[in-house]
This record gives structure tokens, sequence and C-alpha cells, in this order.
């Protein structure tokens, strides 16, 4: 599975935190890695120009998975790593329930 980290011009990307987002995503999606090819990462600050928001960091992630469309969710928060944190969390979820209802309508047309 390959982690592509894309930050807007309001987000220094960092070596280290670069790694570290990668690992969080790594970690919430290993049970259903090997049906994920690829998942791109994208942080902005949405009110970086006022400074002082509730809830402005905000994280998207793409999976792609084998044969099928991209998913993608969206997760808002305080920090950064919130924001990660929540939105692998969502991804996680969708894509376990994306499997299973495939999972299920194989195994009807066995």
């Amino acid at each position: 599975m390959q982690i592509q980290i894309n930050t807007d011009r309001n987000i220094e990307g960092h070596e280290a935190q670069t790694t570290y987002f990668s690992g969080v995503v790594k970690n919430a999606l290993s049970r259903s890695s090997e049906h994920i090819t690829r998942v791109e990462v994208h942080l902005s600050d949405e009110n970086s120009d006022k400074k002082n928001g509730n809830d402005d960091m905000r994280c998207m992630l793409e999976a792609r998975l084998e044969g099928r469309q991209p998913v993608a969710v969206t997760h808002h928060a305080q920090t950064l790593e919130q924001a990660v944190d929540g939105a692998a969390d969502k991804l996680c979820s969708l894509i376990e329930s994306t499997l299973g209802r495939l999972h299920d309508q194989k195994g009807h047309r066995d």
C-alpha cells in the first residue's frame, strides 16, 4: 500500500510529520491493506488567516481499492494529529463496510 502525503501552502511538510502520519494511516488500515493499492492524504489549514479557529485543520483521505472506485473521507479537528486520526478511523470503517458488502454480494452469487 502506497501512501502519499499532500499539504496546502499553510502547512509545512516536515519529514518527521510525514512519517508519523503515514504510520497512523498504515496502522488504521492494516486489516484491509491487501485490498488497498494507494492512499492519498491531503492536509490543510482552512482558517490559517484567522489564527484562532476551532476545528480548522482538515484531513481528507482517499483510498484506491483494487478493482473499485476510490473512496474518500474528510475530518476536521483542532490539530493535524486529531484530523488524521479521525479521518483514518472514518476511512477504516468505510473500507471495511465496502469490502463487507462486496464479500456479501459474492457469497450470494455462489
